[in-house]
């Protein structure tokens, strides 16, 4: 049990990627203040946890629901998450993410309340991403009975935590690490989530084809 909630961990850690939400989430609430930005951080990991746990759920029933095979899905949330991977390793995903921030600094610039990012971007597409629904769609499907399943949400329960934690010290964590060690720990685990979307895909072609 503890290899699958350490695989469950770091694969749900990798994709929701809650070193590089923090800076992120620190620009998009630059103009609130320490409580704003605390009960933002809060509402927004809540949000996208509550969604999370909805897909690990229900999502092989959603699934069947549509006529989709739990083996090609694998194979596409697979190719989906190397693609992902292929962004954190040359830093694609970084620089999307900052223009998104940059057009809401924009609109807070024009608009003189502060707004509220806990839903968007932050909770979808941020942290309950397609990556993070597609990786805890397939654990779950893999899970072998309530036991397995609930080390999963275990796994997802303490990467959420960490990721509250990141969104809460957003500000001092970036003052800390600054930008060219966020820049190394992402292609780093770039590098390990192309790994795990790989097997993702052997996964899909094995089931498939019977091997």
């Amino acid at each position: 049990m503890l290899d699958l909630f350490l695989s469950a961990f770091i694969t749900l850690f990798v994709v929701i990627d809650p070193p590089g939400c923090a800076p992120i989430y620190a620009g998009l609430v630059a103009d609130a203040d320490a409580r704003q930005q605390r009960a933002m951080a809060i509402r927004a990991t809540l949000i996208a946890s509550v969604i999370l746990v909805a897909f690990a759920l229900f999502g092989e029933q959603l699934l069947g629901a549509l006529h989709i095979e739990l083996d090609s899905f694998r194979i596409a949330g697979g190719f989906m998450l190397f693609l992902i991977a292929l962004e954190m390793v040359f830093e694609k995903r970084t620089q999307r993410r900052e223009e998104r921030a940059e057009k809401i600094r924009v609109q807070n610039e024009q608009t003189p309340e502060i707004e509220d990012v806990s839903v968007f971007p932050m909770a979808m597409p941020m942290l309950a991403g397609p990556g993070a629904i597609a990786s805890i769609m397939l654990m779950t499907a893999r899970a072998h009975g309530t036991e397995q399943t609930l080390v999963i949400l275990g796994a997802l329960a303490a990467v959420m935590a960490l990721t509250l934690i990141a969104l809460v010290l957003a500000s001092p964590l970036m003052k800390i690490f600054g930008d060219k060690v966020e820049a190394v720990i992402t292609r780093l685990l770039g590098v390990l989530l192309a790994a795990l979307a790989a097997q993702f895909v052997i996964d899909g072609l094995r089931g498939s084809f019977g091997g």
